[in-house]
């Protein structure tokens, strides 16, 4: 018993490394990943179960499995959530952020459901019985939820960046913006590895000239940073 869960405790805390280093972002993923992991988690479920049918796996053997599983992904997400915290801390406060019900408060709702719903799986509302199975996918889920609570769907322009998603754009990275249609502003900036890229967002029309004066003003705050920066960029082609 002791092993076991020294060998969980392990799992969640590499888990939470990673998590931490964030290994893997939402920018990564695309329909094909998603897909291929689906298709992946779905196959070793299928081999899980044939493999208890046929008595090849015990029963205890593919719980302790499923329970690993289950710690890897709490710790993950937990890791992940804490790194965004440290993130939101490093570019200060926020400037602007578009708030609506369902870019703000419905997600927060479903984050919180689901932390809520993990608390449940634990046994703790109830007050038992209490399972591994029942703890370490409750644990999974308060670290999905926790992590889905510090991720806002649209940007977060903060004091010394910009937070996209899971991503964090100082202020230098940020070359040029523009309007690339009505209320849809499209935002030019380098990432870490000096390619240039850009972002689009929506932009309400009673928030355009607050939007525009925060841009110009950090353009203009960074300039010399972002100057030295793209002739460092032209050095290194």
């Amino acid at each position: 018993m002791y092993l076991i869960l020294s060998l969980f405790t392990v799992a969640f805390m590499l888990s939470f490394w990673l998590g931490y280093r964030r290994i893997l972002r939402l920018q990564h993923l695309n329909q094909r990943r998603v897909l291929n992991g689906f298709v992946g988690a779905m196959a070793l479920l299928t081999l899980i179960s044939v493999g208890q049918w046929l008595d090849l796996i015990s029963h205890d053997l593919a719980a302790h499995f499923t329970m690993f599983l289950y710690c890897l992904a709490a710790g993950f997400f937990t890791g992940f959530a804490f790194k965004m915290i440290s993130l939101k801390q490093s570019v200060s406060k926020t400037e602007y952020v578009y708030r609506s019900f369902w870019s703000d408060a419905a997600p927060n709702i479903i984050a919180i459901l689901i932390i809520v719903f993990g608390i449940y799986r634990t046994g703790l509302l109830q007050l038992g019985p209490y399972t591994g199975i029942g703890i370490t996918s409750g644990l999974s889920l308060l670290g999905f939820g926790f992590w889905g609570l510090t991720v806002k769907i649209v940007p977060e322009f903060r004091n010394k960046g910009i937070l996209i998603l899971d991503q964090c754009v100082s202020w230098k990275q940020v070359v040029a913006y523009r309007w690339d249609s009505e209320n849809v502003l499209l935002i030019e900036y380098y990432t870490t590895d000096e390619k240039l890229t850009d972002f689009t967002t929506y932009i309400p029309p009673e928030d355009e000239l607050q939007i525009e004066r925060l841009l110009a003003k950090k353009l203009k705050e960074y300039h010399q940073d972002r100057k030295e920066m793209m002739e460092q960029v032209e050095e290194d082609f």
